[in-house]
């Protein structure tokens, strides 16, 4: 249970094209590409990039000239990165080291003084086109080799710029927005750029007077600090956390989306930055955020909160004294699979708190989080049961738990993996060691006043749930047993499986033997002449004739064996004094069984001859045969044959076969139910099934 299931956190990967698109409206256009243009037209637009390479490549100057060709070169393979198809073609044609030698300023001209031409124009352009080719991990590497780490950094200091305009903006946050890129889930390009000094400009630039400079800064924090200790610890080291702590305040949902995420990568694994970030003042804007319109920021403050309640007991009560778990119960709705994943799990640290389970429930917890037991999502339904695991373990929430049906959600839960298997297991185990006391008093209660259904969901979940003491309470004296046989009788298939379930569950508990009892004892002590004498002549009194044939006997054993036979022998039959008996009902391999049972007290009995054993059984009152017979038939039932089965057993008022067969019909009502003479059998063995359970629950409880 220590182990949560949470979405895997990655570092955000921008793809620079948000505000690329206004800037660019009228500027050069890409040809289309479809598949009918075919080969020729993707050799023109191979030409065409290597053309605007080319001029990167000879445009490297100050003159008017070269500057404008280089800032027409780059917005037009800037253009170019935007298709995925066409990034190989641009590298293949050397654009990334064209792009890096732009990303600075040309030499500047003899006699320069004033304004450079298209300054940060050019070196905006390139770096937003490399950071598009960065998009692509397989080019990441070739274009740091090529330089451009060093290039980038130096961008982001010309915020420092007397001449903070527009543009001076633009191209400090193309510079953060390729940091981003090239770092992207590249823990080698992550440390480069920490040994480029990029952090402690990317931490200035948080509190940057334009908010997208801020977003982009934040971003590539983000990026940076994802599974990377020691870029954590230099993020915390240069003060970063009173600045994010504000952001996250942000009326600008990018902003305040950007700032969770950082804090979220800085405090994942990292305890002491964790206890920071609280100290920072984080936790009251965190909560803040899961109310934000940005369903991603609140995906991402319900994650950070989990983390949070992950440090000790009283930041768990904290987050729920500030007004957390409403919010995150509301978002167990959201038609956002990953914001309902992470709302659970914030849900399920929250839960193993003792004084947040009550809270958690009575907000309206426990109907959504049943509702994602059905999700077809691994880590959503994980997350739901382990909450639910944390809120079971109060008393309180046990009896709203079972009236809406949570029992059964959980016994018939299809769960994905083995994980949450295991947790509903040790769920189920909690509720078991939950019921008695106030917990019963209160489900009795229920099932005493509540509505029709509520009264079943109860009585469904004690046939599984409750102490072998309170059966009897419970299903005798409390009338459980009636609500339970009521749902075999109704019209709804899915109510008699239920219900057969549950009988079938509380009939196997209420036997601590198998179903087909003992045979009880003669009424006389029993005398066994043993194998030797069955059949033989030896001392034999009495001759019994069988289909013809002599059986030779002894009337010692017989008058010792049944009532049956005392009566024939002891009695005014003609039999007592006859020397030999005719037997016309019985075939002789049947005869021979039952007396050699009656000679040794034991016989392996075939299952072909089982039934007409039973039969002479019955007629000679030999109730241990009797019983050994209904055991061997019992093995035999069906699905097919089990109404002929009950037919049997009433014809020769064969209890343990009975109950066999009530058993059977009970724990293979889902097969049983599909037949048309099903709903029949039920109503006709109803009286039966009653009876059964009466004798069952009102047998003394055995001491184990």
């Amino acid at each position: 249970m220590d182990r949560r299931t949470i979405s895997t956190r990655k570092g955000s990967k921008r793809k620079l094209e948000q505000d690329f698109e206004h800037e660019n409206q009228d500027r050069h256009k890409i040809p289309a590409t479809d598949t009918a243009a075919g080969y020729e037209s993707h050799q023109k637009l191979t030409r065409h990039i290597q053309t605007q390479v080319d001029i990167l490549n000879s445009s490297f100057s100050a003159l008017e000239a070269d500057r404008a060709a280089a800032r027409r070169a780059t917005s037009v393979l800037s253009q170019f990165a935007k298709t995925e198809e066409l990034v190989d073609t641009m590298v293949d044609c050397g654009a990334v080291p064209a792009l890096v030698m732009h990303l600075q300023a040309p030499p500047p001209t003899r006699g320069e003084n004033g304004p450079k031409l298209y300054e940060h124009e050019v070196e905006k352009g390139s770096a937003l086109a490399l950071g598009l080719l960065a998009v692509k991990p397989e080019h990441q590497q070739l274009i740091v080799d090529a330089g451009a780490l060093t290039h980038l950094v130096e961008l982001l200091k010309r915020h420092k710029s007397v001449d903070n305009s527009r543009t001076v903006n633009g191209v400090v946050r193309k510079a953060a927005d390729a940091i981003t890129n090239l770092a992207h889930e590249n823990s080698g390009i992550k440390t480069r750029v920490r040994i480029e000094g990029a952090i402690p400009y990317l931490v200035e630039l948080l509190e940057h007077a334009d908010a997208k400079v801020q977003r982009a800064a934040a971003g590539a924090l983000r990026t940076l600090a994802f599974k990377n200790d020691e870029n954590k610890n230099q993020i915390v080291e240069c003060n970063a956390l009173p600045t994010l702590v504000i952001m996250l305040g942000s009326e600008d949902t990018a902003i305040h989306y950007e700032a969770v995420g950082v804090i979220g990568n800085l405090v994942h694994s990292s305890p002491h930055i964790k206890k920071a970030v609280l100290l920072a003042g984080a936790l009251q804007p965190v909560i803040g955020l899961l109310s934000s319109p940005c369903s991603e920021s609140q995906r991402e403050a319900a994650l950070l909160l989990g983390q949070f309640a992950a440090a000790d007991s009283d930041c768990k009560v904290h987050i729920v004294q500030r007004g957390a778990v409403k919010p995150l119960i509301d978002m167990l709705e959201s038609s956002d699979v990953q914001l309902k994943e992470m709302a659970a799990f914030a849900l399920g640290r929250l839960a193993q708190e003792t004084h947040n389970q009550a809270g958690i429930a009575h907000n309206g917890g426990i109907v959504p989080l049943l509702r994602l037991l059905d999700s077809k999502s691994g880590p959503l339904q994980h997350n739901a049961a382990f909450t639910l695991y944390g809120l079971v373990d109060n008393e309180d929430n046990v009896a709203d738990l079972i009236k809406v049906g949570g029992f059964q959600k959980l016994q018939y839960g299809e769960f994905i993996v083995q994980q949450t298997k295991d947790c509903v297991a040790k769920t189920m185990r909690r509720l078991e060691e939950k019921i008695h006391g106030r917990v019963l008093n209160h489900l009795l209660y229920l099932m005493r006043v509540a509505e029709r259904n509520i009264q079943r969901r109860v009585a469904l979940a004690l046939a599984h749930l409750c102490a072998p003491d309170d059966r009897k309470v419970v299903f005798l004296d409390k009338n459980g047993l009636d609500l339970l046989l009521g749902l075999l009788e109704s019209g709804s298939v899915k109510l008699q499986c239920d219900g057969s379930v549950a009988l079938y569950r509380l009939a196997t508990q209420a036997s601590s033997v198998s179903p087909v009892d003992a045979a009880p004892l003669s009424p006389t002590p029993q005398v066994y002449l043993g194998e030797q004498y069955v059949n033989n002549p030896t001392l034999s009194d009495v001759t019994f004739l069988v289909e013809g044939k002599r059986f030779y006997a002894h009337r010692i054993c017989l008058l010792a064996s049944s009532d049956a036979f005392r009566a024939m022998f002891d009695g005014g039959y003609r039999e007592r004094n006859a020397k030999d008996v005719e037997i016309p009902n019985i075939r002789w391999d049947v005869f021979e069984l039952m007396m050699r049972f009656i000679y040794t007290g034991s016989v392996e009995i075939n299952i072909d001859l089982a039934q007409d054993l039973l039969r002479a059984a019955d007629q000679y009152l030999l109730d241990g045969l009797k019983r050994l017979c209904e055991c061997t038939i019992a093995q035999d039932i069906s699905v097919e044959n089990v109404s002929l089965m009950y037919e049997l057993s009433e014809g020769f008022n064969a209890m343990s076969l009975r109950e066999s067969c009530i058993l059977f019909i009970l724990g293979q009502f889902d097969k049983l139910c599909t037949k048309p003479w099903s709903s029949h059998l039920i109503q006709r063995i109803m009286p039966d099934i009653r009876h059964y359970f009466e004798k069952a629950l009102s047998k003394p409880t055995k001491l184990t």
